[in-house]
């Protein structure tokens, strides 16, 4: 649970850093996506330091995944919402209304009680057919990406924001679904190549979400797609459970975790910058 909390908090405070650094870059010419914009804020070391963030949190993420329920680490990433929130106020000068401070005490609540009640993770390592299906699940992301260009303005971006969820759960199911780690073992896995076509699916769609429409709407359903259906796949077919007798408290604690992920979405914005 403290690897799951620290990928939020490393994910959390890249955002923040990225941004400043964004805003510090000096403007290209013209107007629209500016091509030169990476170059620039390559030179900054509040960038990199972001970079190096996001490294480490995909790191304390695995170790989290190989331990953990996949509800559990969900909910944890959701809750880099309420890091990049706080740390916004302080560094950004952001003001956080009398509600988006609650949705923080209230994220952190349900983290308390999942970290109470989580057991350890299941151990079914999943049959031939869910590696398969992960792996076209993956792929399905960018079709659905596709259909969601057509679609008009907050739509689309609520509809990307949701694939590029999918494609960030297909991750947290594939590295369980990885179970030999030789180099036969991972060439052989169809779970290998979803964990990559997930991954880069997602990044690609979330991306043009952030960039062509609401990034409120993209980022609420992004937390949904991330939470709901990895954390389904988790306890029905690999085995995650909870300690004896506290299935209520781990369900209340998902809740209200994924509720004030969603409350604090429009900070998703931040890293959008």
């Amino acid at each position: 649970m403290l690897c799951a909390l620290g990928s939020a908090v490393c994910f959390g405070t890249a955002s923040v850093l990225q941004a400043v650094a964004a805003r510090a870059s000096a403007p290209g010419s013209g107007s629209g996506v500016d091509p030169m914009l990476l170059l620039r804020v390559l030179r900054q070391w509040r960038y990199l330091a972001g970079l190096a963030l996001d490294g480490l949190g995909f790191l304390l993420e695995l170790v989290a995944l190989r331990s953990l329920p996949i509800y559990a680490v969900g909910a944890a990433l959701a809750a880099s919402l309420a890091v990049t929130a706080v740390v916004a106020s302080r560094v950004l000068g952001v003001r956080l209304s009398g509600v988006e401070w609650a949705a923080v005490c209230v994220v952190c609540g349900g983290l308390a009680m999942l970290g109470l009640a989580s057991g350890a993770e299941g151990h079914r390592t999943g049959s031939t057919a869910l590696r398969v299906g992960t792996l076209a699940v993956g792929a399905a992301v960018l079709g659905l990406g596709a259909l969601a260009g057509r679609l008009p303005g907050r739509s689309r971006a609520a509809t990307l924001g949701l694939g590029a969820g999918i494609g960030f759960g297909v991750v947290e199911v594939a590295v369980r679904l990885v179970d030999d780690f030789s180099v036969r073992g991972v060439l052989t896995n169809p779970a290998a190549y979803a964990l990559i076509l997930g991954g880069g699916a997602a990044f690609m769609l979330l991306t043009s979400a952030l960039q062509r429409g609401s990034v409120t709407a993209a980022t609420a359903g992004m937390v949904l797609g991330e939470t709901l259906g990895p954390a389904v796949v988790g306890v029905a077919w690999l085995g995650d459970g909870t300690r004896s007798g506290l299935e209520p408290l781990a369900v209340a604690g998902f809740v209200l975790a994924v509720l004030g992920a969603l409350t604090l979405a429009r900070f998703g914005e931040v890293a959008g910058d």
